[in-house]
């Protein structure tokens, strides 16, 4: 963590010890760095026996979105980050996250600032294939646009590719639905209800290639 002074430290400090608390998990430790500017990164750690790949789909899978749909915009942060977390039991964040382990998906990737579009590309990306993205399909809060959807930073969104028909993730208050399929090729083409495509990702988002990653 860096921070500018000891009073800012406090404050992120507070901000992490109340996630903690809210997910149950314990923080090990760190280092702080005052007199810089802010920043702070954290690094999870956890056990499974059967991970999940970002890089398992392939073309012809189906693609899952399953959000929480609940809470609102981050004050300051509108059309960037929604905030469904802050409003929320423990009991329903850990059934949110442990998601993905019960239901063993093809691939996960949880949506991250790269929004949903974005994210989409990394996991297709990493599975060597493309992605078509079905806009009507796509589970959305009643007070985002679909455009800040796409592209914003939400509280919880999962990814998931699999066989069509495959379970849908147990995941709480989350809710999922299908909303588009890999194909070959590269890049996320979005499908809107005339059946126009367009292209919203032209090619790799990260350039790291397949098999990138896990959930």
């Amino acid at each position: 963590m860096g921070a500018r002074d000891a009073a800012h430290a406090r404050r992120i400090l507070a901000g992490l010890g109340r996630a903690a608390r809210a997910y149950d998990v314990p923080v090990l430790g760190g280092h702080t760095q005052l007199g810089v500017p802010a920043a702070l990164s954290v690094t999870a750690l956890g056990r499974t026996r059967h991970p999940v790949p970002g890089g398992g789909g392939r073309p012809g899978h189906a693609v899952r979105l399953t959000a929480d749909l609940g809470g609102d915009w981050r004050a300051g942060h509108r059309g960037r980050q929604w905030d469904s977390s802050t409003h929320r039991r423990t009991d329903e964040l850990r059934a949110m996250t442990a998601a993905v382990a019960v239901a063993r998906p093809a691939a996960a990737k949880d949506v991250s600032m790269a929004g949903i579009a974005g994210t989409l590309g990394m996991l297709a990306e990493a599975s060597g294939c493309g992605a078509v993205l079905d806009v009507a399909a796509v589970p959305r809060p009643g007070g985002a646009s679909m455009g800040d959807w796409l592209t914003c930073f939400p509280g919880f969104g999962m990814l998931t590719t699999d066989e069509p028909g495959a379970p849908r993730l147990p995941a709480g208050p989350a809710v999922g639905a299908v909303c588009g399929e890999l194909t070959t090729g590269e890049g996320v083409g979005l499908r809107w209800p005339d059946g126009v495509i367009t292209e919203a990702v032209t090619g790799p988002v990260t350039g790291m290639g397949t098999g990138m990653g896990t959930a």
